[in-house]
């Protein structure tokens, strides 16, 4: 809940609760849909698929890492598709 003093903000926290009644599975399949693209425009060139932001992601791979086993498996690959990421 946002601060009780500033009743804009209320209004605003109101409003988006509002709004998201009810469409949450909506929201959270968006947002995965949304990050399953986002991990394969970094990770697609490693795949052999040329991608022309591999440049400006390179300073994202330490932290998408991490992310990298549950997406490959959410993508349907039992095992990581790159040889030198071994995340299983």
């Amino acid at each position: 809940m946002t601060d009780s003093s500033n009743p804009v903000a209320h209004w605003l926290d109101l409003y988006d609760q509002t709004m998201r009644l009810g469409h949450e599975a909506e929201i959270k399949r968006e947002l995965r849909s949304q990050d399953d693209l986002f991990m394969f425009l970094c990770f697609s060139e490693m795949m052999g698929i040329p991608n022309p932001v591999a440049y400006y992601t390179l300073e994202l791979y330490p932290i998408l890492l991490a992310e990298f086993h549950e997406w490959h498996q959410r993508m349907g690959m039992d095992r990581s598709p790159l040889d030198h990421v071994r995340c299983c």
